[in-house]
């Protein structure tokens, strides 16, 4: 099992990545000659990443209780 420190970790580099995506995708489209495959590819690969953190981010504020409440 990862440590607290290690989820955080990792949650900040997912974060960068996302970051890192979202302006290559700014770029190619402002781009005269638009490659939609890329602009694509990148959306799907943000959509990824997106899940990843919420995951991550579901681990760290583990909800407390019972579910059948």
């Amino acid at each position: 099992m990862r440590t607290e420190n290690q989820i955080k970790r990792k949650l900040n580099e997912l974060q960068m990545q996302k970051q890192t995506l979202a302006s290559r995708k700014a770029e190619l489209q402002s781009q005269a000659a638009q490659d939609d495959n890329a602009i694509q590819s990148i959306t799907l690969q943000v959509e990824h990443v997106e899940d990843m953190i919420l995951l991550l981010e579901w681990v760290l504020n583990a909800p407390m209780g019972s579910y059948h409440g």
